[in-house]
């Protein structure tokens, strides 16, 4: 097991962001936490979580080498709420949809990893990109909250060409120490999207989906590294004044999009185009309807946000 701190600064400077507001150290946990699965077991209701024992450490340290992976140390002795935290931002794992996978460390269970490690306090959150670990923040904060950071998290490093995506984990998956998280085919595309390379990203996947059109994965990464493509360099700020000064403008509206999908903001990517296609017509119509289907495409097709979101297209188009 890895002994170093997590305290040495990393590749991505993470200062800039600001720590989620509105949490209270000590704080009680709020009705209906979960109880804690044992170490080396999948987390509550968790596609994209792992809780860590020493077997799988390392393991979940070496998955940070294609998408991020964030760590937090939590306590349901020292405090209480810091197990809440852990299990929301659990929750919020399944909600970006593997742009993070989630470790979480008992240090009540193993609490040789905290030593190890030498964190200062609990609840204290961790994010490791490309094996280097930098620290988030050390309070407990309402859920919005704690999405909005993420958010920015993940806007940041998308900027700096760290944008990989983890496979959903099942239970032997979490359990199998040395199991790959992430399917080898597509190795290639994630090592260019780790080195910032968003177009070499997009034609390793389209070499992928050339090969086998009926690769949904694929698909499906080719869709979402042509998104982070489009929004590259984009100020958000200055894209939604654009939009909201020229409402039917497709351009303004679909960069909007993109930069909300790459920011986890699925439900609004595509509500803001499905108004599009409804107000709009001819070519400008089937332009927004043309984006959003490469949005589904991005999202995955069995998504339930992008079967409402087909519904509501539907509804818009007829």
């Amino acid at each position: 097991m890895s002994t170093t701190p997590f305290s040495r600064p990393g590749a991505v400077d993470l200062s800039a962001l600001k720590r989620p507001a509105g949490g209270a150290p000590g704080a009680g946990p709020r009705p209906g936490s979960a109880a804690s699965p044992a170490p080396g077991s999948a987390g509550p209701a968790g596609s994209y979580a792992v809780e860590v024992a020493e077997e799988n450490f390392q393991q979940v340290l070496e998955a940070s080498m294609n998408a991020l992976v964030l760590m937090v140390f939590y306590s349901r002795t020292q405090m209480p709420a810091s197990a809440q935290l852990a299990d929301d931002l659990t929750t919020l794992a399944d909600e970006f949809e593997g742009k993070y996978l989630l470790g979480r460390v008992d240090v009540d269970a193993v609490p040789q990893i905290a030593q190890a490690v030498q964190i200062p306090t609990v609840p204290y959150v961790v994010a490791v990109v490309q094996g280097r670990p930098m620290p988030l923040f050390q309070e407990v904060a309402p859920i919005d909250d704690l999405r909005a950071a993420l958010t920015q998290v993940m806007q940041q490093l998308a900027t700096q060409g760290v944008a990989g995506r983890h496979q959903p984990l099942t239970q032997a998956m979490a359990e199998e120490e040395g199991e790959e998280l992430l399917d080898p085919r597509y190795a290639p595309a994630q090592d260019a999207l780790a080195a910032g390379d968003l177009d070499g990203a997009v034609a390793e996947y389209q070499k992928l989906v050339d090969a086998n059109p009926a690769d949904v994965e694929a698909a499906g990464g080719l869709a979402m590294a042509k998104v982070l493509q489009r929004t590259q360099g984009a100020d958000l700020a200055q894209a939604r004044q654009a939009a909201a000064d020229q409402p039917e403008d497709v351009d303004a509206q679909t960069l909007v999009a993109d930069l909300d999908l790459a920011g986890g903001h699925v439900d609004d990517a595509f509500a803001r185009l499905v108004d599009l296609v409804r107000r709009t017509s001819g070519d400008d119509r089937d332009r927004a309807r043309t984006h959003l289907l490469g949005l589904f495409a991005a999202v995955g097709n069995d998504d339930p946000r992008v079967l409402k979101g087909r519904r509501d297209l539907a509804s818009a188009l007829f």
